[in-house]
């Protein structure tokens, strides 16, 4: 199992071994341990231009996830290709979400992990209320499951997150 990890951001300090440790644990726990996956830490500009482009939103948004396999494999037949798909998490999305949800970064940070990489999974909570709530319980399972969250990103010295 591979992690590949962009970080293009100047404003936080990421420790990006121990982030990609908890993108491995989580492709662990979610039956993914062979698959490989693409994540990157962005800022709200690129994740705007994103979201605009493939999802016609024209708005940052704080995850976004492309699978690579879009088609359910049949029991016993592997994927032509081992990556499963990209993650992609806006940061000062996620810091602002954090500071309004009265949670850590990390926290954040983990639930934006396992939400893109569930996607990846093939779980989409806008299919239905039903496919919504069967995502929120797998979910709250797997952040159970890869708890205690490491502490992962700091503000750089002397650089303070925007608000809004």
């Amino acid at each position: 199992m591979a992690v590949y990890l962009r970080v293009s951001l100047t404003r936080f300090a990421v420790r990006q071994s121990t982030l990609a440790h908890l993108a491995e644990h989580v492709l662990s726990v979610v039956g993914e341990s062979r698959s490989e996956l693409s994540l990157e830490l962005t800022g709200d500009s690129r994740m705007r231009r994103l979201n605009l482009e493939y999802r016609k939103n024209d708005y940052p948004t704080d995850v976004l996830a492309f699978p690579i396999r879009e088609a359910v494999m049949p029991r016993g037949v592997r994927p032509l290709s081992p990556m499963l798909g990209d993650v992609v998490i806006s940061l000062p999305t996620a810091v602002r979400q954090a500071r309004e949800a009265g949670r850590s970064i990390d926290d954040e940070l983990a639930i934006l992990l396992v939400h893109g990489v569930l996607h990846l999974c093939g779980y989409d909570h806008e299919r239905s209320a039903r496919e919504a709530a069967r995502m929120l319980r797998r979910e709250r399972a797997l952040l159970h499951l890869i708890s205690p969250v490491p502490r992962m990103v700091t503000f750089r010295a002397g650089r303070k997150p925007r608000g809004r």
